[in-house]
């Protein structure tokens, strides 16, 4: 092969990389810009490090070839005799000294405000758990978890036969998005149920670690509507890659409106028939003022708690609170996947005493997370469904015995 050769083979490669990578619109070659101010300066501070040590290097290496040819020994038989030079110590100690200030005020500015939380406009605490999110809006009444999505789920599993370049958003997809307000300044407050994760959303500039025990702050702006996704980046255990983050970020009007439906979910449609008939049987006792309306729906309300439930009803609902909630973990055939996550077929816990084993539901153990936000209705609708499935065989647990555990 010819010199020409040699040298084009090279170049051509790197055209033809390059170009495929052009194709597949390959994104993570650098860091992004993001969609929040902090993300925007931390940016711009790689970058111009990056050029900074772009400069050194070229200068670095000019300086090596250029020595290595212009003192070559066929040029300069007989080397130099001198030893040392104070002029080049003190530029090479000085210089590099000024490169380091030059890059320590912005950066030291960027920290700064990184750090600063405050005049928050709302506040998300983030609590870690293995392997899901919990999120709950200080002072809205309003959390949920989020988990990997069950087409993620299911695609991961060994010899589920499911192609997961099939899967949309391949464990990037969660069942509950956490939803916030654009050009809202939002404070994050994470933590942790039971070892070290760390919350991450490359979009927003900035991570944090959720230590159990400690409360780390954090804090984003985001300037545009969209769906941004992130992962836990501490290796938190076995199903560490599989707890993904996904932000969604609405137009603030958008969030008001879905912040008030998720307010509403809690047995707002549950009470509406009770208060409508109500107002039916106070207008036809003459007596329609707001307190007569009020004490019938309080009255309806605890007749319809006290009211037992069918058993069909508290499976069907049961059902649904298990894959929500449990299959993640224990399976749909209720193996589970042990020693963490042990089998519910046959179990001691789940065929022992009930009040024993609605309180586990209720405030954990060991690595199963509580589920003290479900409803009364939920919870004992997964504890009648997970006793009287796969072989085991108990009767009904009814919202009113979940009540009376709740601490």
């Amino acid at each position: 092969m010819s010199m020409r050769n040699w040298l084009a083979a090279p170049l051509l490669w790197v055209v033809a990389f390059a170009a495929q990578a052009q194709e597949k619109s390959y994104a993570y070659w650098n860091m992004p810009k993001g969609v929040t101010e902090i993300s925007r300066d931390v940016y711009g501070l790689h970058m111009l490090i990056f050029w900074v040590v772009v400069v050194i290097g070229v200068g670095v290496f000019a300086a090596f070839f250029y020595s290595i040819w212009a003192h070559r020994r066929s040029r300069n038989p007989k080397p130099a005799t001198f030893h040392e030079s104070t002029t080049v110590e003190i530029v090479w100690t000085v210089i590099p000294f000024l490169i380091l200030i030059a890059m320590a005020i912005p950066a030291t500015g960027t920290l700064i405000k990184i750090e600063d939380s405050s005049d928050a406009e709302m506040t998300v605490k983030v609590t870690g758990y293995q392997w899901m999110w919990g999120y709950e809006y200080v002072g809205e009444d309003v959390s949920f978890i989020s988990r990997l999505d069950r087409a993620s789920d299911r695609a991961r599993q060994v010899g589920s036969g499911i192609d997961p370049r099939t899967v949309e958003n391949y464990l990037l997809e969660v069942d509950n998005r956490l939803v916030i307000p654009t050009d809202t300044k939002v404070r994050f407050l994470l933590t942790s149920n039971d070892v070290i994760h760390s919350w991450w959303v490359p979009e927003f500039g900035m991570k944090r670690d959720a230590i159990p025990g400690f409360i780390n702050e954090m804090w984003a702006r985001v300037d545009e509507p969209g769906v941004y996704r992130g992962q836990c980046t501490e290796l938190c255990g076995r199903d560490h890659g599989f707890m993904p983050v996904v932000v969604e970020a609405v137009p603030p009007a958008e969030f008001e409106r879905w912040l008030a439906e998720q307010k509403g979910e809690s047995g707002a449609a549950e009470a509406a028939p009770a208060a409508a008939g109500t107002e039916v049987a106070a207008a036809e006792a003459g007596t329609t003022t707001d307190a007569a309306v009020d004490a019938g729906n309080e009255a309806a309300d605890e007749a319809a708690a006290a009211a037992p439930l069918d058993k069909a009803e508290l499976m069907t609902a049961g059902e649904k609170a298990y894959k929500a909630n449990c299959v993640a973990c224990h399976q749909a055939s209720g193996e589970g996947m042990p020693p963490a996550f042990p089998s519910l077929v046959g179990s001691s816990v789940v065929n022992g005493e009930t009040a024993q084993y609605i309180t586990q539901v209720l405030n954990g153990k060991n690595a199963m997370p509580p589920f003290g936000h479900l409803s009364d209705k939920e919870i004992a609708g997964v504890v009648t469904y997970t006793r009287n499935s796969w072989g085991n065989e108990s009767g009904p647990v009814q919202p009113g015995d979940v009540a009376a555990l709740r601490q």
